[in-house]
């Protein structure tokens, strides 16, 4: 993993320890699609794998729901557990707790075995995302930060698109378990990059005590409120729903109160105090409300409303991931051009109004002209949340690293499931005021146009950065103002 002879060899340095940071990003790119695509690639498998079991399809969605919930507990542990065993170890060993899941779903014989698995993958895929983000932070050079975001965000973007596609296709043409044969190669490769090209980042010298308290509060916190959010979008049994948001929304405020007590608490909301951290919260929250909302209503719209076939609605879902990663490359370079604070401005009303073109679409329209247009919605995207992972920590310090991203990536996973179940409750509402049975085309225009009026209230935030936000890590120097006569 390191290469002591080198090391001590050289005289010390600032310039990372790694060969190319491209290689550090593109690792880390490659374990989050793992983890993102595994989180939607059984929807389509689900009746087949039900038939095997010999259980009701409906039976199956806890196949799906253990994977997240093992994220909603593990997520928000992840820099305590990254600071006590060394994040470098904690990063290769998700990857190989993800792999033996995967190869225990493969091999399920029932549903309770599946369930089982599932949650050990998940208890990987929760580690990996946000510790992969946490090696970029602690170890890739400011002047690089930039560039090495935006390649982790690709994935975050493709993972959740190709995964019912892709799980259609394997059930056609394959075995369902196929689904989960496909990730060994990508995780042993994986495996072997972090050993050979990832130097060893060493634990803390004096990690605190773990925080076991605020571990249950956050884990039926986050729990209840992610299960109470995907049963809603699900359309699935309204009591228990709103019984486990109680639950979550409970253990949520006992947490409120056990961190003010706490000197290191798990989640430390006081890093909400920084300015840049905070916004970019805040801001990044209501943007990604619109972002988890898109791959619930684009897919109903396109088959549902338009009649389009699940293998046509694919192709252009998947526009909006090629947009992301054609923007990858030009996002270092427009952000030392304009800055932080005028791209999330300008570029977070561009992103918005991306999906308000989305409710104007209609199946007459010409085929390359939506696939056009959905590309440049995963561009705008692409780069608003390259900037936000970006900027969120130029003001905290590196101790705090670990930190900041474990609660910055539960609030991420949190509004992602928050966007799903705003666009199911405003589809379903635009179609109780119209009287329809099944969803139709002006009922998914009505849910974008809401969904792009929250992107749009991000505004008011994105004015509140300093001119000169994030300008050591963009290169971007403010003209100063002209004195006045």
């Amino acid at each position: 993993m390191s290469q002591p002879t080198a090391e001590t060899a050289a005289p010390v340095s600032t310039e990372p320890v790694f060969p190319d940071y491209r290689i550090t990003s593109l690792i880390v790119a490659c374990a989050i699609f793992m983890e993102q695509m595994d989180a939607t690639v059984l929807a389509t498998a689900l009746p087949t794998m039900a038939r095997d079991f010999h259980v009701g399809a409906p039976a199956m969605s806890i196949a799906m729901t253990s994977y997240l919930l093992a994220l909603a507990i593990l997520i928000p542990a992840s820099g305590a557990v990254a600071e006590r065993f060394g994040t470098t170890r904690v990063f290769a060993a998700s990857i190989g707790a993800f792999l033996l899941g995967s190869i225990a779903c493969s091999l399920a014989p029932n549903l309770p075995a599946m369930v089982a698995a599932r949650l050990l993958q998940g208890a990987g895929g929760a580690m990996m995302a946000p510790i992969g983000r946490l090696i970029l932070l602690s170890t890739i050079e400011r002047k690089h930060l930039v560039s090495a975001m935006s390649w982790s965000l690709v994935p975050a973007f493709l993972g959740p698109l190709t995964g019912p596609p892709l799980g259609g296709l394997i059930v056609t043409y394959l075995s369902w378990r196929w689904i989960f044969y496909i990730n060994l190669p990508i995780g042993v490769l994986g495996y072997w990059l972090v050993k050979r090209f990832i130097a060893t980042i060493p634990p803390a010298a004096a990690p605190p005590r773990f925080d076991l308290g605020g571990f249950a509060l956050c884990g039926v916190g986050l729990g209840g409120l992610l299960f109470g959010l995907e049963l809603i979008g699900q359309s699935a049994d309204l009591p228990v729903a709103l019984g486990l948001l109680l639950v979550g929304a409970g253990a949520s405020l006992a947490y409120l109160w056990h961190e003010r007590r706490r000197r290191d608490p798990l989640l430390d909301l006081s890093l909400l105090r920084i300015d840049s951290f905070r916004l970019s919260v805040i801001g990044g929250s209501l943007m990604r409300i619109t972002q988890g909302a898109q791959p619930f209503l684009l897919p109903l719209m396109f088959q549902i409303g338009f009649g389009f076939s699940a293998v046509r609605s694919g192709q252009l879902i998947l526009a909006t991931a090629l947009g992301a990663l054609l923007t990858r490359s030009f996002t270092p370079r427009l952000l030392q051009l304009v800055g932080f604070r005028n791209g999330m401005l300008y570029n977070g009303v561009l992103s918005s109004l991306g999906y308000a073109v989305c409710a104007f679409f209609r199946p007459h329209w010409p085929f390359a002209l939506m696939f056009v247009l959905l590309m440049a919605c995963g561009a705008f995207m692409s780069f608003q949340f390259a900037a936000y992972n970006t900027v969120a920590y130029e003001g905290v310090p590196r101790e705090r690293l670990g930190a900041s991203n474990s609660l910055y990536s539960t609030l991420q996973q949190l509004m992602l499931s928050f966007g799903i179940c705003a666009g199911a409750l405003l589809l379903k509402l635009a179609m109780g005021v119209g009287g329809h049975a099944q969803p139709r085309v002006m009922d998914f225009s009505f849910a974008f146009i809401a969904v792009t009026v929250v992107s749009l209230s991000s505004t008011v935030w994105h004015l509140r950065f300093a001119p000169d936000a994030g300008h050591e890590l963009s290169g971007h120097r403010p003209r100063p103002l002209s004195p006045r006569p």
